[in-house]
C-alpha cells in the first residue's frame, strides 16, 4: 500500500510521490507554490477543509484507502462540489484533449484499425457524456435536495446504486484492442500519447466512482435513514 499523507505532511511532498495528483488538487482551487507548508497549512490558506482533502487524495493514491473514522461527517454538498469540478475538468479538458490525440493517431495510420478505433471511441464518448449528465441533471440536485432538508420524493440513492455504471472499464477495453491489434502503420509518438491520456483518464474515473460509490452514495444512505426516508 502507497503511503498514507495525513496533515503534517509536506503539500511539495504529496506531489512529488504522484504527479497525476495536480489535476485533483486543482479541483480545490490548490495550486503551485507550497514551498514547505503542510498539507494542513495550505488547506487553511486556501479555505479547504483539510480532512476532506485527505480523504480524496489518500482514496486517489491507495484504491482500498477508505477514511473510516469521520466518514458521515463529510456533508454531501461537499462531496458533490469536488465531484461536479470533476466533471468540468473531464468534459473541458481531458475529452477535448482525447479528442486531439485521437484524431492525430488516425491521421497517422492507415487501415481498418484505425477506423474501429474512432468508432469504439465514439460510442464510448457518447456513453459517456449521458453519464456524466445523468448525475448533473438527476444525482447531484438530488443530494443537494436532501442537504438542504427538502428531498426529492422521485429520487434516491437506492436509484444511483441500481444505474450507476463504471466508465473505465470501456477505456480499458479500448487501451487493450490498441496494444494487441493496432496495425503497425501510425506514428509511434502520436499513438503513446493518445494511450498514456486513456491510461490518465481512466485513472482518473476510478478514483471518481470510488469517491461516488463507497464514499457519498453511503453518507447520503445515512441522511436519508435521519430523515426517515
Amino acid at each position: 500500500m502507497s503511503r498514507v499523507f495525513d496533515g503534517s505532511s509536506t503539500m511539495a511532498s504529496l506531489v512529488f510521490s504522484e504527479y497525476n495528483l495536480l489535476p485533483v488538487i486543482n479541483r480545490f482551487g490548490i495550486r503551485l507554490g507550497f514551498k514547505d507548508k503542510t498539507i494542513e497549512q495550505v488547506c487553511e490558506e486556501n479555505g479547504v477543509e483539510t480532512s476532506f482533502f485527505l480523504a480524496i487524495v489518500n482514496t486517489y493514491m491507495n484504491p482500498n484507502y477508505l477514511p473510516h473514522s469521520g466518514l458521515i461527517g463529510f456533508s454531501p454538498g461537499l462531496i458533490v462540489d469536488y465531484l461536479h469540478k470533476t466533471h468540468d475538468y473531464y468534459l473541458n479538458y481531458s475529452i477535448p484533449r482525447i479528442d486531439y490525440l485521437l484524431d492525430g493517431l488516425v491521421n497517422s495510420g492507415q487501415g481498418e484499425g484505425m477506423a474501429l478505433i474512432r468508432k469504439f471511441y465514439r460510442e464510448y464518448r457518447h456513453e459517456f457524456f449521458a453519464h456524466i449528465s445523468d448525475e448533473e441533471e438527476n444525482f447531484f440536485p438530488y443530494v443537494r435536495s436532501i442537504v438542504s432538508g427538502k428531498p426529492n420524493a422521485t429520487y434516491a440513492a437506492r436509484t444511483f446504486e441500481q444505474t450507476h455504471t463504471n466508465l473505465d472499464e470501456k477505456l480499458s477495453d479500448l487501451r487493450n484492442l490498441i496494444i494487441k491489434y493496432l496495425q503497425p502503420t501510425y506514428d509511434d509518438n502520436r499513438c503513446n500519447e493518445f494511450l498514456i491520456a486513456l491510461h490518465n483518464l481512466e485513472d482518473d474515473l476510478k478514483d471518481h466512482a470510488r469517491i461516488e460509490d463507497l464514499i457519498l452514495a453511503p453518507i447520503v444512505e445515512q441522511v436519508e435513514k435521519d430523515l426517515g426516508l
